[in-house]
Formats: C-alpha cells, sequence, structure tokens
C-alpha cells in the first residue's frame, strides 16, 4: 500500500509540473516567444563572426594482389585494418604532422602562442580517416581522408599531402616486410647450410672411419665371406692332398734305398718292385684321379689342373727314370750307385717341392682364416653401426628438410619482393584525388540560428516559470485544497462588466498580433539562413 501511495503521489506532482508549464506558455506566450525572436536576430550577427570550415575529401581503394596467391605468398598476413590502423598511427605522428605545418605554413597564428604538441594535436582533430565498409565483407575495401580548413585549398594540400603518406608508407612498409623476410630467411638458411655442410661432412667421417661395416655394404659382405669359405675348403683339401703326396713321395723314397740296397730279391718268391715301376703306378693312380675329377668338375676346375701338373711331373720322373735304365742297361755289372744317388735327388727335391707346397698352403689358409675372421666381425659389427648411422642420417635428413624448406620460402619471399616493387602485390591506389570544397561544411547556418531560437524558447519559459512562482496568488481550486488542507464547498463564478470583457478581449487580441508577430520573425530568420547558407 505505501508503494501505490507514492506512485499516485508522484504522478500527481508530474501532472502538477505539465500543468504549471502548459500555464506558463498560455500566460507568458509573448515573454517566450519574444526571446526567442530575439535569439534568433542575434544569430543572424553571429553567423558573419564565425569562421567558415572547407573539408577536402580523397578516396583510396585497397587493391588486393593481382597475381593469384598460389603462384606468390604475400609475405604478410597482416589484415587491412591492422595495416591502416599502424600506417594511420605513422602519418599522424609528430614528425609528420609537424614536417606538414612546416612545409604548408599552417596555423600560423597560433603557432605564436602554442606549443608544437597543442598544434599537432589541433590538427589531428581536422584529420578525418574512415573506411568504407560493404554488408558482404569482413574487412573494408577502401577508405576516406578528409582535412577540414578554413581554406579551402589548404584543406586541398593537406588531404594531398596525406594521401600521398598513405601510398608511400603502405608501398614502404609492403617492400620493407618483403626485403626483410627476404633477408631473414637468408641469414637462417646460411646458418642451416653450414650445419648441413657439417652433417655432411660427420656423415663421410663417419663412412670412412666404419669402412665395410656399414649396412649398405653387408651383402657384399657376406659374398665375400662365402668366397672365402669356399677358398679356405679348396685350401684344405689341397694341403690334405699334398700331405698325402707327401707320405707317398716318403715311401717312395725309402722303396728306392731299398732297392738300391738288396737289389732284387729272390728269397721268398717275392720282387720288389723298381722305381719306374712305382712311378708309373703312380701315374695310373693320378689318372684315375684326374678321370674321377673331370666327372664331377670342368677341366678349369683348380683340383683338375693341380692333378694336371702332378701328372707332369711324374711323367718327367718316369721318363728320366726310364733314360737311367736304358743308359744302364749295356753293363749290368756295374754298380747303379751314382744313378740310384741321382733317383735319390730327385725324390728329394719332390719332397722339397711337396714341403714348400703343403708350407704355403698352410700359411695361405691361416691368411684366410685371418680374413675370414675379419668380415666375421665386419658383419657383427653391422648392427651397431647401422643404429649410429640412422642417428648421423637422421639428423642430416632434417637438416637437409630444413635447407629445402628454407629455400623454398626465400624464393617465394624474393617472388614476393619483386611483386611489391613493380607494384603488383597489395597496393593503395587513389581514387578520387583530394577536392578542393566549393561550399563551407561548417558551420552549419540554419542549425545555428534554429539552436539559436530553441535557447530563447527555453530561456523565456525558464523565466516565465520564475514569474510565475512568485506570484502570491490561487489558479485552480485544487491549489487552494492542497495549499489549505480543506475541501470547498462553494464556488463563486467569474462576473465581468462588458467593460472588462472587452479590454479582455483587446488584450487578447494583442497578444495574438504580437505572438504571430514574433513567429513570423522567428520564422522570417530561419528562411533566411536557410537560403543565405
Amino acid at each position: 500500500m505505501p508503494e501505490i501511495a507514492a506512485s499516485a503521489e508522484t504522478e500527481s506532482n508530474l501532472g502538477d509540473t505539465l500543468a504549471l508549464l502548459l500555464r506558463v506558455l498560455r500566460t507568458r506566450k509573448l515573454l517566450v516567444l519574444g526571446f526567442a525572436a530575439v535569439f534568433a536576430l542575434l544569430s543572424l550577427a553571429v553567423l558573419p563572426l564565425i569562421p567558415k570550415k572547407y573539408k577536402s575529401e580523397a578516396m583510396i581503394l585497397v587493391v588486393k594482389q593481382e597475381v593469384p596467391e598460389r603462384y606468390v605468398t604475400p609475405t604478410t598476413t597482416t589484415g587491412v585494418s591492422e595495416e591502416l590502423q599502424a600506417m594511420t598511427e605513422e602519418v599522424l605522428s609528430r614528425t609528420r604532422l609537424m614536417g606538414i605545418i612546416d612545409d604548408l605554413h599552417l596555423f600560423s597564428k597560433e603557432r605564436q602562442t602554442l606549443a608544437p604538441e597543442q598544434l599537432v594535436e589541433k590538427m589531428r582533430k581536422r584529420i578525418d580517416i574512415t573506411p568504407l565498409t560493404t554488408p558482404d565483407r569482413k574487412d573494408f575495401s577502401a577508405f576516406k581522408i578528409a582535412f577540414s580548413a578554413q581554406d579551402p585549398q589548404t584543406a586541398q594540400d593537406v588531404t594531398s599531402r596525406l594521401t600521398s603518406l598513405f601510398i608511400e608508407d603502405n608501398l614502404k612498409t609492403r617492400q620493407d616486410q618483403a626485403t626483410n623476410t627476404a633477408s631473414f630467411l637468408s641469414s637462417q638458411l646460411e646458418s642451416v647450410k653450414e650445419k648441413l655442410s657439417e652433417q655432411e661432412a660427420r656423415l663421410k667421417d663417419f663412412k670412412m672411419q666404419h669402412l665395410g661395416e656399414l649396412p649398405e655394404q653387408q651383402q657384399t659382405n657376406m659374398a665375400i665371406l662365402g668366397a672365402l669359405q669356399t677358398q679356405l675348403q679348396n685350401i684344405v683339401s689341397s694341403r690334405a692332398r699334398a700331405q698325402q703326396q707327401r707320405v707317398y713321395l716318403e715311401s717312395l723314397l725309402n722303396g728306392y734305398r731299398n732297392f738300391a740296397a738288396r737289389g732284387m730279391a729272390a728269397s721268398g718268391g717275392s720282387r720288389v718292385l723298381s722305381p719306374l715301376e712305382e712311378a708309373r703306378a703312380e701315374l695310373k693312380r693320378l689318372e684315375a684321379e684326374k678321370a674321377a675329377l673331370l666327372d664331377k668338375d670342368t677341366p678349369a676346375h683348380p683340383d683338375v689342373l693341380r692333378v694336371e701338373a702332378e701328372i707332369a711331373r711324374q711323367q718327367k720322373a718316369i721318363d728320366s727314370l726310364k733314360s737311367k735304365e736304358m743308359a744302364a742297361s749295356p753293363a749290368p755289372a756295374e754298380s747303379p750307385s751314382g744313378d740310384d744317388d741321382s733317383a735319390v735327388s730327385q725324390l728329394k727335391s719332390q719332397l722339397e717341392a711337396n714341403r714348400l707346397e703343403i708350407e704355403n698352403l698352410t700359411k695361405d689358409e691361416a691368411k684366410i682364416q685371418g680374413r675370414i675372421g675379419e668380415y666375421q666381425q665386419r658383419l657383427n659389427a653391422t648392427p651397431v653401426r647401422e643404429q649410429q648411422l640412422a642417428d648421423v642420417v637422421r639428423d642430416y635428413e632434417l637438416l637437409k628438410l630444413s635447407y629445402a624448406d628454407l629455400l623454398s620460402k626465400k624464393q617465394q619471399s624474393q617472388l614476393a619482393a619483386s611483386l611489391e616493387k613493380q607494384q603488383e602485390g597489395q597496393h593503395f591506389r587513389v581514387v578520387d584525388p583530394a577536392s578542393l570544397p566549393k561550399v563551407a561544411s561548417g558551420p552549419k547556418p540554419i542549425a545555428i540560428s534554429a539552436g539559436s531560437a530553441a535557447a530563447g524558447l527555453l530561456i523565456g519559459s525558464a523565466i516565465g516559470l520564475l514569474l510565475e512562482l512568485k506570484k502570491n496568488a490561487f489558479q485552480s481550486e485544487k491549489e487552494v485544497t492542497k495549499a489549505l488542507g480543506l475541501v470547498l464547498v462553494l464556488e463563486i463564478p467569474v462576473m465581468q462588466t462588458a467593460t472588462e470583457r472587452l479590454s479582455h478581449a483587446l488584450r487578447s487580441a494583442f497578444e495574438a498580433l504580437i505572438g504571430s508577430f514574433l513567429v513570423l520573425i522567428i520564422c522570417a530568420v530561419e528562411f533566411y539562413v536557410y537560403k543565405s547558407g
């Protein structure tokens, strides 16, 4: 309930205030209209004293890169709005604006009383940069540059200068970005190139240090190891045959010595073979061995060639024994001691050759075994070298990829820099150059005049309200009830004489005439200002 009472009281007060204002306008209309007319007339005198301002405008179009980005990637991904904001800060800097003020001799009167910072701030307030956006674009594609001055030519000159600064700064900024990017990538490329060279040298040194143990040489090592093992088997077989030959030669030598000592043994019905017969028997054995080898090997096989060499030596031994027997046949009674010595010497030489052959084969076997051990060691070390090589190669490949990537980026940045120098990248282009204003952009005369008349109405209303409040009279029954707190039960009608009614009518007519005249003055002033402005 208290809230309802408070609301009702608020509405009552508001109604009383509105009623008071309407009564002021009704009873003090001549005062209110008089003040409005006076202020409207004063605006006619003040308007010529207010300096006019002329506004020059220029429009700059943001031209996108003409070459598709898939062919040439821009060196900057900054949006147009960010670029414009950065360039605005640069162009409107204190140094740039003071240069324009000095070159165009701006604010010649103000320079005597204002500091440079104040002049710069005053000039900034006269500069207007407005991006032009379209509903279907998130970013803008053009913007306007405007400058206001008291002289049309000055406004145009300053706007042209600002436009040139934006064009030059945009071109210089993008060229610097492309050049700096290319320079940075070049330095990074040189650094990576040095590291790549060091890694290549490290890889080369590793391969030279562990030559023969590398993974790519594993198959070759296995093939060589297989060949060495086959060669070792051949050497072992050859040595075994040489040892058998040695046993045979030693037995032949012993038999020959026994034959020479005893001659033909008749006792026991047995006969000792002569050296020639034993040599022929050995030849037949070698020929049988050769035939057996040819059944499974080719004539060029090392074992076949070795047996053929032994057959040739044996044939020479048989020929020598034959010649000795033929020489000894005419004189059988003579002692064969000289021939025996010659045969024994020959067998001894063959035994010496056999010993040397066995010795050489033993050395070859040791050498081959050493090489087999070396290649087995290489094969055993291959997994370790493979892991070590993988680490070196991985670092090398990473540097190689990094170098290729930087090289590609450097080439792209060089293309972008060339594109910016030829002004085929994103750039600013003047669509509408700075205009030479013919009509002043401010102040607005009609706005000043209308504002003056409105101010007169307000001041007149305020004065009339004060005068109304100072009156010690009740204007309505509600005021009496509110002031005395009593409810009136009587009402006295207004009683006027004919003279009073005539006087009241004449006064109302006069007030209407004067009020119409004041309204006419106000309208005439506003019409004049509108036409002249």
